[in-house]
């Protein structure tokens, strides 16, 4: 069992005791911790919107957030099955205090989490967390009396208002992508995917649909990760000939994966880049600035490459959705996003949609009038390692950290999140995990060897520094 506090929000495996997994009362004490915050932020406005994924703990979850959110006096808007960029969209579109988004993203089957909004449908900031964090530890709660309860509504048509709100976006083509007469194959691990990519691809014109695993019962058919490893069946079904493209989404519909024409795997972080070319692409044509792109810290440098193409600037954050949207925001950034398949589109809303991705990347595709496997040779190739090495708690992975930065001190070194290491054309990422005595390493190179050689270059030196202190 496992329950993660975190600034973001509370997630964990469902069952056990309270305290070690999200348990009825964990989720009644952390969704009242939050409707309380909301309260003394909010104290005008009493309405909060929430909805779910398809995993099969999400209804009960679902009703226990709602029940409580009640019991503070605060109005519900239940989307019910839902998509987290949805929930983000529909926050201020009520005019509401807040938002729970009840889903654990990519996470296996027997994980859920609440993930919270603030008035601007965007996930609260680390000061804000730790507040509610404060009040939940406290369990300082002031739940109304009876007259004063709140009000529940169900609202299911949220999902069609932002497939409305992504087809009035100048740059998605619907009728360009209409005439390329698209045959695209859903994979939507039988979430709420399965609802909301169709409903989409239907709306720009796509007539040809094969739905893998879209039925939104949440026993997932696979891993819920879109890594290519976890996406056997439509690479199956892609080889056949018979598809111009396959979707993949995870459970919460924030993160976009693609596969190409031939079965092979566009990239999650390609998502990024070739939605990122469009939009630059599109600006310079229309006469405006290119304008200014942002990836975290471990994504690839591809999207840097595109950028610079348009004269654009490229800005690279710490990781996490937050943190993307906070330098978007203070560089003015048109496309960001991260490496993991998730686009954040500014026009529409700033958080990571997968929904918007799929629209703007066909509006790409049809344009280009090419397949998307000559689309991904149109992009500079670069390969990113990924490892991590796991050391005693004893170890302090600070200094450790501190000693890796000093050996290196004469490259280009990036310290807002861990350590980032500039090479010729190559670079490491190092991040400490919040949650055990583990350093991630990435890496990234024009092969995939040289990616690798330079983990393995770091970690040698990091356990080399171990020995030493021993």
């Amino acid at each position: 069992m496992a329950l993660i506090k975190s600034i973001s929000g509370i997630r964990g495996t469902i069952g056990g005791r309270s305290g070690n997994g999200l348990t009825p009362l964990d989720v009644v004490k952390f969704t009242a911790a939050f409707g309380q915050w909301l309260r003394q932020r909010n104290p005008d406005l009493l309405s909060v919107v929430i909805g779910r994924d398809g995993r099969i703990s999400g209804d009960m979850v679902s009703k226990l957030v709602a029940a409580t959110l009640q019991g503070l006096g605060l109005h519900v808007i239940d989307l019910r099955l839902s998509t987290t960029p949805t929930v983000e969209l529909a926050v201020p579109g009520e005019g509401a205090a807040g938002g729970i988004i009840i889903t654990a993203s990519h996470n296996p089957i027997q994980w859920n989490a609440l993930k919270l909004l603030n008035e601007k449908g965007e996930f609260i900031s680390e000061q804000d967390g730790a507040e509610v964090l404060e009040i939940a530890e406290a369990e300082t709660f002031d739940f109304a009396e009876v007259r004063k309860l709140g009000q529940y509504r169900a609202d299911t048509s949220w999902l069609q208002k932002h497939i409305d709100q992504i087809l009035a976006l100048p740059l998605v083509d619907r009728d360009a992508i209409a005439k390329r007469n698209f045959r695209v194959v859903v994979d939507a691990v039988n979430s709420t995917g399965g609802l909301a990519v169709p409903m989409l691809l239907e709306a720009l014109g796509v007539e040809q649909i094969t739905k893998l695993h879209c039925e939104p019962t949440g026993y997932f058919a696979h891993n819920p990760e879109p890594l290519p490893e976890n996406l056997r069946d439509i690479i199956k079904e892609m080889t056949k000939g018979n598809a111009d493209l396959g979707i993949v989404v995870d459970p919460d519909v924030d993160r976009l994966a693609l596969i190409c024409e031939d079965g092979s795997p566009f990239g999650e972080e390609y998502t990024l880049v070739a939605v990122a070319d469009y939009v630059l692409k599109n600006r310079a044509a229309d006469g405006h600035p290119a304008g200014n792109t942002v990836s975290n810290m471990s994504s690839t440098a591809a999207l840097r490459d595109v950028t610079r193409k348009y004269s654009g600037q490229h800005f690279a954050s710490a990781v996490g959705e937050v943190n993307v949207v906070n330098m978007m925001k203070e560089t003015g950034a048109v496309i960001g996003g991260e490496g993991n398949g998730g686009i954040i589109y500014p026009d529409l809303h700033f958080g990571r949609d997968a929904l918007v991705g799929i629209a703007l990347f066909l509006s790409h595709l049809a344009r280009l009038g090419k397949s998307a496997s000559m689309m991904r040779r149109t992009y500079p190739n670069y390969y990113i390692s990924k490892n991590k090495i796991e050391l005693t708690p004893d170890i302090n992975v600070d200094a450790v950290l501190a000693r890796i930065q000093a050996k290196y001190a004469r490259n280009p070194i990036n310290t807002i999140d861990g350590v980032k290491i500039e090479f010729d054309k190559e670079w490491v990422h190092l991040r400490k995990s919040n949650t055990e005595p583990i350093i991630r390493i990435y890496s990234e190179s024009d092969t995939l060897a040289t990616a690798d050689h330079l983990a393995g270059k770091i970690i040698s030196d990091i356990r080399e520094m171990i020995t030493e202190k021993r």
